[in-house]
């Protein structure tokens, strides 16, 4: 996975929201955390793993994937926010942990760097939100790919005023 350019294209986005939506100089941390959050709720409900009550099975590999990269950008946008650059570990956990436990792990983890805000509490939650993604079956090349027809998406919606 290419960190550098999806940072670049991370970048460029943002300031474009930025711009377009006169932040300026604007804090916009503990807002981004909340979108994280919300964007982490989303995936799960779209995985359907904690959902024991019910026998409706996960939406399609496209649609998870294409949830799963709205965390990438928020990630990076937070990492570009604070000045840290994230590390793609060289080599991530072995996908054996329950789905459900690293969903609420996260939670967990991202919580915890918002009390922080630390460079390590930021590589942290995006070491583990790549594990999510192993355990989601995806390949750094599928992220990769996902979010630039992504990040792409979130321009035009921005022209459409989204």
């Amino acid at each position: 996975m290419n960190i550098g350019k999806l940072m670049d294209m991370q970048a460029a986005l943002d300031e474009h929201i930025q711009s377009k939506h006169d932040l300026g100089a604007e804090d916009l941390v503990e807002r981004k955390i909340l979108a994280l959050l919300v964007e982490l709720g989303e995936l799960a409900n779209e995985t359907r793993c904690f959902k024991f009550w019910s026998l409706k099975g996960p939406s399609d590999k496209e649609t998870i994937l294409a949830e799963y990269v709205d965390g990438i950008h928020f990630i990076l946008s937070l990492g570009i926010e604070l000045g840290f650059e994230p590390e793609v570990p060289s080599t991530l956990k072995m996908p054996q942990e329950d789905l459900t436990a690293q969903f609420t792990a996260i939670y967990g983890y991202i919580s915890e760097f918002r009390t922080q805000l630390t460079e390590s509490s930021f590589q942290k939650v995006f070491a583990e939100y790549l594990h999510l993604g192993e355990l989601l079956g995806f390949s750094a090349v599928d992220v990769e790919k996902a979010y630039v027809s992504k990040n792409e998406v979130n321009y035009q919606r921005q022209k459409q005023g989204y």
